[in-house]
């Protein structure tokens, strides 16, 4: 099928389309807030079952019940399954819609569930204490990312940001083991140091001063210093340090035991949000914009042009995606509940056929190996002449 050229969409009336949308789904009402603690309860639980099957194998292994080494790794490594299912969850089912603000006009909202209250200086430790200080998160992701989608600016741009790995020469064969291996670790290598640049950087716009264009991960800079002790040492004490030894009583070999479990939990953790979170808005049918949108129609055009969703459900299987299998939904209105996406999505596809546009649907393993071939340098994105 043939779609509209990007140049002919009357943006005027996709503009007027997509803000309809607000008056047909109405305000946000105790009910989308409900939906939200039913969201966190999952995350909650299956970090509690988690540990519950830790606290569970440790403690049988220590009263001289003899388990097989077998049995031990295999509810040890579904713990960290759980934990890493629970530890997704808080950001992209809970922490996301909140520091967007989301559910802020909801009535009688509890002020911890709003963008200034939620994981707000010490409330990080209980809301999502994580590898990303919050404050930089949402900059990076609510400014940076979702005002400048698919542009050079945008700092999640995938094609751009590993240019340095497609120039490497070497057999493609390696780029793509090098893209493996950084999924299972890409919060604590990516997300961590490039918010707390993006973060630097606009400081340094708004004093005038040069931007930083590389990470500095040693802790023998400023940016390296405020880098390990508000990004890596709080989590990675408190994940790796303190709760392994919570079980010292149980002797050194449960503590490593328990180590090994929530190493496996972060790698868990890394490879699903990597699954969900890469393929949104990078492959060789997204499109990338080499100039700022001028206006709110072409603002919503792009979103549309330059995201991409995966197959959408149930509470459970959105709940797997974080949600972010609504992602068009998401980027047209980004402040908006997660379970305003699934009652706007039939709207959002009328929209796009009226307009004939492309509404981009598809599994997300299909899409992750699309990310992957894109990343490698494989296939590029999307351009239009001159925008």
């Amino acid at each position: 099928m043939a779609y509209a050229d990007y140049r002919d969409v009357d943006q005027a009336q996709l503009e007027r389309d997509i803000d309809a949308i607000k008056i047909t789904i109405g305000s946000r009402t105790e009910e989308d807030f409900h939906h939200l603690l039913k969201l966190e309860a999952w995350g909650r639980g299956a970090t509690i079952g988690g540990f519950a099957i830790i606290v569970a194998i440790i403690a049988l292994d220590y009263s001289g019940v003899t388990l097989h080494p077998f049995v031990f790794w295999f509810f040890g490594v579904f713990a960290a399954l759980l934990i890493g299912i629970g530890n997704v969850g808080r950001w992209a089912n809970v922490t996301h819609p909140i520091l967007h603000g989301a559910y802020d006009k909801v009535p009688n909202i509890p002020y911890r569930y709003t963008k200034k209250g939620y994981a707000s200086g010490s409330r990080r430790w209980v809301d999502w204490l994580d590898w990303i200080k919050p404050d930089a998160w949402t900059y990076e992701h609510n400014i940076m990312h979702h005002y400048h989608l698919g542009e050079l600016d945008d700092p999640d741009n995938v094609e751009r940001n590993l240019t340095w790995l497609h120039d490497l020469k070497m057999p493609m064969f390696f780029k793509y083991a090098t893209v493996y291996a950084f999924a299972a670790f890409w919060k604590i290598a990516y997300y961590a140091p490039n918010t707390l640049r993006i973060l630097e950087n606009k400081e340094r716009l708004r004093n005038k001063q040069p931007v930083m264009l590389g990470f500095e991960l040693t802790p023998f800079t400023k940016n390296g210093r405020e880098l390990w002790s508000s990004y890596y040492l709080p989590y990675g004490l408190f994940q790796f340090v303190f709760l392994p030894l919570l079980f010292y009583p149980f002797g050194m070999e449960a503590v490593w035991n328990v180590l090994i479990i929530l190493l496996l939990g972060e790698f868990f953790a890394n490879l699903h949000s990597f699954l969900v979170i890469v393929p949104n808005h990078s492959a060789e049918d997204i499109y990338q914009f080499s100039t700022p949108h001028k206006n709110q129609g072409e603002y919503y055009l792009r979103q549309i042009m330059g995201s991409v969703n995966y197959n959408t459900g149930s509470d459970l299987i959105d709940f797997a995606h974080g949600f972010l299998n609504y992602q068009i939904e998401h980027h047209l209105f980004p402040d908006m509940p997660h379970s305003f996406y699934q009652k706007m999505q039939p709207i959002v596809k009328e929209i796009c056929k009226k307009h004939n546009l492309e509404y981009r649907q598809d599994s997300v393993f299909k899409r992750i190996f699309m990310s992957i071939d894109l990343m490698v340098g494989k296939t590029k994105l999307l351009r239009i002449e001159g925008i």
